[in-house]
């Protein structure tokens, strides 16, 4: 069943002569309780589409439908409903807040919906100890490296138990270490917490944790690939496709 449907979008930046389209059209579906990874060159439209289904922007033109609901056609006040309590958010600069705990910046998105803070705690660290971060939970970001940072957000993201993960360039300001801890944590939400994870990222090697891989190109997707086989096999295909895009 699908949880995420795209018909006809299009984004369009400015007007007149200086117009920029940044999406073109794009039409797509993703089923529940997979890991899709979208990919293409520098200017493709990949965050803009990742933001659009999210509903931190609006289209110029075509329909975001969540769980069914065309999210256009929601009031200010049920955006932000959906978004808090459906969706989570991961961002390349991770986004902590840094005079906040590990712990406190994990229970910040129940705290803003009027939970108790013992319950909103006990859910964080539910999450950090998920993350393999039970011992850091007292600790602020700047104590913490960055792969560490990135799974407090996680956490944080997954903190609601939203049933969409939103991810744009989540390994983007990691090493390859960390990066590889990341994708796997993502891949982890999928697979034994059942959610839907969209990814944007420039790397095949990260890409190749997804199901499935849609490229982007000038505001249009130009391929939809389902992955198969091991990790590294995909990586490689990953890499050559992307080259001849």
């Amino acid at each position: 069943m699908a949880i995420i449907e795209v018909q006809n979008l299009s984004k369009v930046y400015g007007a007149g002569d200086t117009a920029v389209s940044a999406l073109d059209g794009v039409n797509l579906s993703i089923d529940a309780g997979k890991f899709v990874a979208v990919m293409g060159p520098s200017g493709c439209g990949k965050s803009t589409l990742l933001h659009l289904i999210g509903g931190l922007d609006h289209p110029t033109a075509g329909k975001v439908r969540i769980e069914g609901q065309d999210i256009a056609a929601m009031k200010d006040e049920q955006l932000t409903e959906l978004r808090r309590r459906k969706m989570g958010f991961i961002f390349q600069f991770f986004n902590l807040i840094p005079v906040l705990s590990a712990a406190e910046n994990a229970a910040l998105p129940l705290l803003l919906d009027g939970v108790k803070p013992a319950s909103a705690n006990a859910k964080a660290l539910e999450w950090l100890e998920k993350n393999k971060l039970a011992d850091r939970a007292a600790h602020r970001p700047d104590e913490l490296s960055g792969g560490q940072q990135q799974r407090v957000a996680i956490s944080r993201a997954m903190v609601s138990d939203p049933v969409i993960i939103l991810a744009d360039e989540p390994t983007g300001n990691l090493d390859t270490h960390s990066s590889d801890e990341i994708a796997s944590a993502l891949r982890s939400l999928v697979t034994d917490w059942g959610r839907t994870v969209l990814m944007v990222t420039h790397d095949p090697r990260i890409a190749a944790y997804a199901d499935r891989i849609i490229f982007l190109k000038d505001g249009k997707i130009v391929d939809d690939t389902l992955m198969t086989g091991e990790a590294s096999d995909n990586a490689r295909r990953l890499k050559e496709k992307v080259e001849s895009l």
